[in-house]
């Protein structure tokens, strides 16, 4: 038996070697979060950044290219947190699902305000790798509030146009709620709940193969 496999894979050094590479990368995107959740990516050197980090920053070059590559790479894991929020509700009844689904969406959205304006707005001027996000963002909302309101991924192309719809009225919504705040997040959420059974209602008068949820969501 070889050294290697006397110690086993789980103390090949390679193995610890990448592990410690993902969580130094892990823990420079969570630092990235902080920084640009409070200042805007402009105001926002590589020489801060680093002096924020406590690393080199030769560091965040290697990890991420450059600060566009780190910036899009927090965008990413917050995207990620985002998606899981608004859709880790699959065990709970529609009704509260799409109560829950919204919640989630309007919390993520006030606790990370600069990362939220960035994925829905289109991140640093018009920048066509956080659309692609953004996009991607979309789909994954769509496809959850289609599995729970008709037990499939899928939409047909008036339902999904339709639920577009109110997805973009969603985002302004909570664009303008996060500018001012003078809603509670249970009033805002309210609103979007009621828009979002109206659209399913609308939906179902045009293809009754759609039905909407037969207990009201609001």
């Amino acid at each position: 038996m070889n050294n290697s496999q006397q110690r086993g894979p789980g103390t090949d050094p390679a193995v610890r070697g990448s592990e410690r590479s993902q969580a130094r990368r892990a823990e420079l995107i969570a630092t990235g979060r902080k920084l640009f959740a409070d200042t805007s990516y402009d105001a926002l050197s590589m020489d801060d950044i680093a002096r924020q980090a406590g690393v080199a920053k030769g560091l965040i070059y290697y990890y991420f290219k450059n600060k566009r590559g780190y910036y899009l790479a927090i965008i990413e894991e917050s995207v990620a947190e985002l998606v899981i929020r608004a859709s880790s509700t699959h065990d709970l009844p529609p009704v509260e699902r799409v109560h829950r689904t919204i919640d989630g969406y309007l919390r993520y959205a006030q606790h990370h305000q600069a990362a939220y304006r960035a994925i829905v707005t289109g991140g640093v001027g018009f920048d066509a790798e956080v659309i692609a996000i953004r996009d991607q963002v979309r789909e994954q909302l769509l496809g959850a509030i289609a599995r729970g309101a008709w037990g499939r991924r899928e939409a047909p192309l008036l339902a999904r146009t339709a639920l577009i719809g109110w997805l973009s009225g969603v985002e302004g919504v909570t664009l303008d709620w996060l500018e001012h705040q003078e809603l509670e997040r249970d009033t805002v959420r309210s609103l979007l709940v009621r828009g979002l059974g109206d659209t399913l209602r609308a939906i179902e008068d045009f293809d009754p193969s759609c039905p909407a949820p037969r207990s009201p969501v609001e």
